[in-house]
């Protein structure tokens, strides 16, 4: 993108739909990866723990930034009846977690932090999935065959029980990929007309 040029863009993300979806953008950037506990206080709720988290990604990189780097981290979660479901530990987690979304609505909220060696932004996004009513046979055949425990929700979209499972969304898709590019392209544009 000719708006970028002179622009350094590191995704600090090991997340291959996130790599997929910035490339499908059009956009040169490297990729770059350091850990971090993903712990989050008690107190915060929804979007506050993906913003929280998303900027927490970012924290291991900001004194390597230079002028004209932006780094992008990104978060999602699940939201259900009030309950933040994360990644799950194991397939007993896995099988809780899609048993308890089947056959009804469910939030998923993407955060995506920019960071600057002067700024940083976050903004959010929630798209609303709703799921039929899964057989205890789909869930483990899912799981068995998909192993969605690097997946916020236990379940991936673009996967087996999204083609079968997703009834309807209300909001973006790639929100629930877990990278909403439209919001990340709008991003980028401003940051660097604000430089």
């Amino acid at each position: 993108m000719d708006f970028l040029r002179g622009y350094r863009i590191v995704l600090g993300s090991g997340s291959p739909r996130r790599k997929a979806l910035l490339e499908a953008l059009g956009i040169s950037f490297e990729v770059q990866i350091k850990s971090i506990e993903e712990t989050f206080p008690d107190s915060l709720k929804g979007a506050a723990i993906t913003d929280y988290i998303a900027k927490l990604k970012a924290t291991p990189f900001l004194s390597e930034l230079k002028n004209k780097d932006i780094l992008i981290t990104s978060d999602t979660l699940v939201s259900h009846e009030g309950n933040a479901l994360g990644k799950p530990n194991s397939a007993k987690e896995a099988k809780q977690m899609l048993r308890s979304l089947s056959g009804k609505a469910h939030q998923v909220i993407t955060s995506v932090c920019f960071s600057t060696n002067k700024k940083q932004y976050v903004v959010n996004d929630t798209t609303t999935v709703f799921f039929k009513k899964f057989t205890n046979q789909e869930i483990d055949y899912y799981i068995a065959n998909f192993k969605p425990f690097d997946k916020a929700g236990a379940y991936g979209i673009q996967e087996w029980i999204g083609l079968v499972g997703v009834e309807k969304i209300e909001g973006s898709y790639e929100t629930v990929v877990g990278f909403p590019v439209f919001l990340v392209y709008k991003n980028l544009q401003s940051i660097v007309e604000s430089n």
